[in-house]
């Protein structure tokens, strides 16, 4: 395992060479960029997939949030819940990931959260990158209708675009982010 000012240090080099991609895109949110952060370039690379679940899990070590479950919105966020579940792993820690549908299933068991249950059970919602905070609160929502108690969300890079405002004012739990603009030099 490597320190954690190394996991993060390289983990912000492979953001910048493998996830940052510049031009004008459209957002999942409407909005327009001239650059766009493509996370799953990272958080499904061999490499960074590791350094992801130990900088998330440092971060919200570092924060004091105690969780035993982690996951968000499918599919952004479905590769962070399993490289936190894994680095956790690594350190002889149960956490367990699931998935939050963006709705709920007509079908089957007719579930909204999938994965082992996140009744009566701290959760961490994950999500890669966020720009107004929507995807992340469905999945707040989706956690909260299946029982979870969701204490933070926790995402890897944060666009500073008012995600952290709306997420903290709208589900009343923390926002927590790996990395800002500034440190990827947006």
């Amino acid at each position: 395992m490597t320190s954690h000012a190394d996991a993060r240090a390289r983990l912000l080099e492979l953001i910048k060479e493998l996830a940052v991609v510049r031009g004008k895109v459209t957002l999942s949110s409407g909005k327009e960029a001239d650059y766009y952060i493509d996370l799953r370039r990272v958080t499904l690379h061999h490499e960074a997939s590791r350094l992801v679940g130990e900088v998330m899990l440092q971060l919200l070590d570092d924060a004091g949030v105690e969780f035993e479950t982690a996951g968000g919105l499918t599919m952004g966020a479905d590769p962070v819940g399993t490289a936190l579940m894994h680095a956790a792993a690594a350190q002889d820690r149960a956490v367990d990931a699931f998935v939050v549908r963006k709705a709920q299933k007509s079908y089957g068991m007719g579930r909204q959260v999938e994965g082992p249950g996140v009744e009566g059970r701290d959760v961490v919602v994950l999500e890669d990158t966020s720009t107004t905070g929507g995807s992340a609160l469905t999945a707040v929502e989706g956690v909260r209708n299946a029982g979870g108690n969701v204490k933070a969300v926790a995402v890897i890079v944060d666009r500073d675009t008012g995600a952290k405002e709306r997420i903290e004012a709208e589900a009343g739990v923390p926002y927590l982010f790996a990395f800002g603009l500034d440190e990827l030099g947006l």
